[in-house]
């Protein structure tokens, strides 16, 4: 819950750096704030709002790509790499901070009580979802390496729009900066949606206070969660910076992950427990990437992590 509510302020905070660069802050913050609310509207309101967005940031995208890869351009990898990417150690700190990209779309198993047949639909929804994902960013990495170069890439703040104008579609750049809030929009909608629902789960067990479990009786939604999530999300989209908070995110979540993959050694074979290989490079493979993040990530985050735990362990004696 802690990462991902740490990437809920990343997308907004990408929100505004995008959509209004002076005032990327107070942008964000209005963001969180048109988002929860949307959300307290109900899940099927949301849900609606999510395919309009992704529907507008595919087109988007197909756009850049084609204007890109035009034929018989062939790839520009010759600019040179970066000096802070060059050998294994700024690779895994790179996949570490794009980490948080992929994990999104573990948030699908936590609208289990709000879909139809979730049994069947979630085990389907969660490889369909990663799979087009991973499509996605491989044409879109091949399309704006091809325009500019590992070189130019690693130097733009805005990759996309630089792209575009270097393939000579620079009519796009517009374009591209919409398309960026609203694929940041759609992410920090989902992000919302799916963080509230922990909080729900949590409070239900006694883990967070029980008043956050309550679901309201019109919407069906737990306003009270989605509330609580929000103004945690507008504070941290007010005071804090995006990389900061993806490097942040990305180590949380990293954390996550390897401790859920540990957890996959216990588990019996009627419970489904995996080949043992699955998890024991799962949980290296986690543990790999959080120790490459960048110092001050791995510092607060490991110290966010430890309070919490402290918290739990207290509050458990006093039960």
């Amino acid at each position: 819950m802690v990462g991902k509510t740490a990437s809920c302020a990343a997308m907004a905070l990408t929100v505004g750096v995008y959509a209004w660069p002076g005032q990327a802050h107070a942008v964000a913050v209005a963001a969180v704030v048109a988002v929860t609310a949307v959300n307290c509207l109900g899940v099927r309101k949301s849900a609606l709002v999510t395919r309009v967005v992704v529907a507008v940031v595919l087109a988007v995208l197909a756009a850049v790509v084609t204007a890109c890869l035009v034929p018989g351009r062939g790839p520009n990898v010759a600019g040179g790499v970066p000096a802070a990417a060059v050998g294994w150690g700024g690779v895994l700190e790179a996949a570490g901070l794009l980490f948080f990209a992929f994990a999104g779309y573990a948030r699908i198993a936590t609208l289990g009580e709000e879909v139809r047949d979730p049994a069947r639909t979630i085990p389907r929804a969660i490889p369909v979802a990663l799979g087009i994902t991973l499509v996605v960013y491989v044409l879109v990495a091949v399309a704006v390496l091809t325009a500019l170069g590992a070189g130019g890439l690693g130097a733009s703040g805005a990759p996309l729009a630089d792209a575009v104008r270097a393939a000579g579609s620079g009519w796009l750049a517009p374009v591209v900066r919409v398309g960026a809030v609203l694929a940041a929009l759609g992410s920090l909608l989902a992000l919302l949606l799916g963080v509230s629902r922990t909080v729900l789960a949590m409070a239900r067990d006694r883990h967070l206070p029980s008043g956050l479990a309550a679901v309201h009786p019109r919407f069906g939604v737990p306003q009270r969660a989605e509330l609580a999530i929000g103004a945690v999300v507008a504070v941290a989209a007010a005071t804090a910076d995006v990389l900061g908070v993806i490097g942040f995110s990305s180590f949380a979540v990293l954390v996550y992950y390897a401790i859920a993959n540990a957890s996959a050694w216990t588990l019996s074979p009627a419970e489904g427990r995996p080949v043992p290989l699955i998890p024991v490079v799962g949980f290296v493979g986690c543990a790999l990437l959080a120790a490459a993040l960048p110092v001050a990530s791995v510092v607060t985050g490991a110290a966010v992590l430890t309070a919490g735990a402290v918290a739990y362990a207290v509050r458990g004696r006093w039960r």
